[in-house]
């Protein structure tokens, strides 16, 4: 009893001390899985806290249990509306991009650490996916505004990468086990676990959401059911050869797109949870590091990382996003947000628990390698996000809602406002009848309805209203704010119809026009030029001003930029990753110009022999 209340108190100290800090690193802008990293180094056999915790199998049993379940929050978080926008890209780079990026830091390994080529391509394979829990955490608690496809990019490619990542690494301990297997083989074991994996985590979200919508639980089983049925599903998959990983990311994902009983709970409660998995997992995984053991390898270590970080994900990147139409900077920032963090360690921690000579090594190796890329990119995904003109500036001011879900099945949902003093409420516009309030608090105390108008800033305003009219009711309630010159410099310098052909803004502004597109309106336009799919800052460029789209509504776009002159968000801020063709014509222009110097001073030498 007295070692079992040791170990709780032990575990409560290491959590209370992870979330007290982790307010002081909000303050600082510091990464807050670094934070929770350090915390188990400092508290390890070789910090101040002398816990001796050497138990890789504990570790790794903990470990993915707490990822199984962030992932199944990050599915349950996704909008299925992603996709749309962002499939193939982020596909290509969890599937090439992983191979990529295993082949270039398996070389790096092989002639740095002088590792045989299975167990470094080990070290390509355990730091080749980014992981799901820092790309998440950064990006949606970071208070980044990113374009949707650049977001929904990087987080469905960090949500399906883990897969390949784990088969690779597998294989690769098979390897150097026992020799290399077929690669028929190695290609058969793959599609299994990716299509087992994905059909088995749809099966089971389906489950999942019959079962609470029709069993209609007291509200707080729900939150027991999800978690149980995602932690069954990861386990299943696994066992029937699928990628449990990808199973409990797909059930989440459909869970969270259907219509579910108690879905605004199941989202606290998750979310909640997958922050006690992160504490949990990335203080446990420091508690396991030996930093005495860095020592041997710490310079090859760096080298790795900064190659991953500069050369490999970048070049894999830069590859795998060619046929898709990215800017050069939305390019420069997803190869900066390859965040490696709790998956790598966990992979590398399967070369231990195979029992490889070097097995160690590469953990030791990726656990420097994550520390880096925390350090490196965690701490300045926002200011890359600024230096690359990539934020979304906001098209409103603050809006205080508060959503209170209704019971049983009704399209409705109760949700809470506080008028803001900017806002058009508060400036007494009327409201449309969907949006006039049921209950208004003022001063802390109830105002019958008809003595509430006009309404007053601060009051509390209680309405019903379906779930796709908020953000028309936000227009209503939130505050307003002034265009400043970030605003002007991603959505245009003039407010342009979308009924407006090209013909005409032509002939006003005095611009080139293209016959094939005279008749056409600029939002069939930008349409054309985007698949019909555009999204809010989508381009196209237009003799010398850019079209933009400045804003949508549910019936497309109703209203459209023009910047006239380049801005930020177009210049390149790293000309490596510009379109194959730009560098060519680039290099081009640079050997023209070269070859005429060359030219130039045979010429002169000629003239001088001449006058001899």
């Amino acid at each position: 009893m007295e070692a079992v209340s040791y170990i709780i108190l032990i575990g409560s100290t290491l959590l209370i001390a992870s979330v007290l800090t982790s307010y002081l690193a909000l303050r600082i802008g510091a990464p807050l899985l670094l934070i929770f990293l350090g915390i188990g180094l400092l508290a390890g056999e070789d910090g101040i806290g002398r816990i001796a915790f050497n138990d890789p199998q504990t570790a790794f049993l903990i470990g993915s249990m707490a990822l199984a379940v962030i992932l199944f929050e990050s599915g349950f978080d996704t909008k299925l509306s992603s996709y749309k926008a962002a499939a193939w890209p982020a596909m290509t780079l969890a599937t090439v991009g992983v191979g990529i990026t295993t082949g270039v830091i398996g070389a790096a390994a092989h002639y740095l650490m002088n590792l045989p080529w299975a167990e470094a391509l080990l070290v390509g394979a355990a730091v080749s996916s980014t992981d799901a829990a820092a790309v998440f955490f950064l990006l949606r608690v970071g208070g980044i505004t990113l374009r949707d496809r650049v977001r929904s990019t990087l987080e469905i490619e960090s949500g399906t990468n883990d897969p390949v990542a784990i088969m690779l690494t597998i294989i690769l301990v098979e390897a150097a086990s026992h020799g290399w297997g077929s690669p028929w083989h190695v290609a058969e074991e793959l599609v299994r676990s990716v299509f087992f994996g994905g059909a088995l985590g749809l099966i089971g979200g389906w489950v999942v959401v019959t079962f609470i919508n029709k069993a209609q639980f007291e509200t707080g089983m729900n939150p027991v059911v999800t978690l149980t049925f995602a932690l069954f599903l990861f386990g299943g998959a696994n066992v029937l050869g699928g990628s449990g990983y990808l199973a409990v990311y797909a059930a989440g994902l459909y869970a969270g797109n259907v219509k579910l009983r108690g879905a605004l709970e199941l989202r606290r409660f998750h979310a909640g949870l997958t922050w006690l998995s992160q504490i949990v997992m990335f203080v446990m995984l420091g508690l396991l590091a030996t930093p005495h053991e860095f020592a041997d390898i710490a310079l090859p270590a760096l080298a790795i990382a900064f190659l991953l970080i500069l050369v490999a994900r970048p070049l894999a990147v830069w590859i795998c996003l060619l046929p898709f139409r990215f800017s050069a900077n939305e390019t420069t920032f997803i190869a900066w947000v390859g965040l490696r963090g709790a998956v790598s360690l966990l992979l590398a921690l399967v070369p231990v628990l195979g029992g490889l000579d070097n097995g160690q090594v590469v953990f030791n190796t990726a656990f420097i390698v994550v520390v880096v890329s925390l350090l490196a990119q965690g701490w300045t995904i926002g200011s890359m996000a600024r230096w690359l003109g990539l934020i979304v500036p906001p098209r409103r001011g603050p809006v205080e809602r508060v959503e209170l879900e209704l019971p049983g099945n009704a399209d409705q949902e109760l949700v809470a406002y506080t008028v803001h003093a900017k806002s058009p409420a508060a400036r007494g516009q009327r409201m449309p009848r969907w949006a006039r309030p049921s209950l208004v608090i003022r001063a802390d105390a109830v105002v019958p309805l008809y003595k509430a108008k006009p309404l007053q800033p601060g009051d509390h305003v209680y309405l019903f209203a379906p779930p796709h009219q908020l953000p028309l009711i936000d227009k209503l309630f939130g505050g307003s704010r002034a265009l400043d010159q970030d605003d002007r410099e991603f959505y245009g310098d003039l407010v342009l119809s979308p009924d407006a052909t090209v013909e005409q803004i032509a002939e006003m502004y005095g611009l080139p026009l293209s016959l094939p597109n005279a008749k056409l309106t600029l939002s069939d336009l930008l349409r054309h030029e985007f698949g019909g799919s555009c999204e809010l800052g989508d381009r196209v460029r237009m003799g010398d001003v850019e079209l933009i789209v400045r804003d949508m509504d549910e019936r497309g776009i109703s209203s459209v930029g023009m910047a006239l002159e380049p801005t930020m968000a177009t210049k390149p801020r790293v000309p490596l990753f510009r379109h194959p063709t730009e560098l060519v014509g680039k290099l081009r222009n640079l050997w023209g110009r070269q070859s005429f110097r060359r030219w130039k001073r045979r010429e002169q030498m000629k003239d001088r022999r001449g006058d001899d």
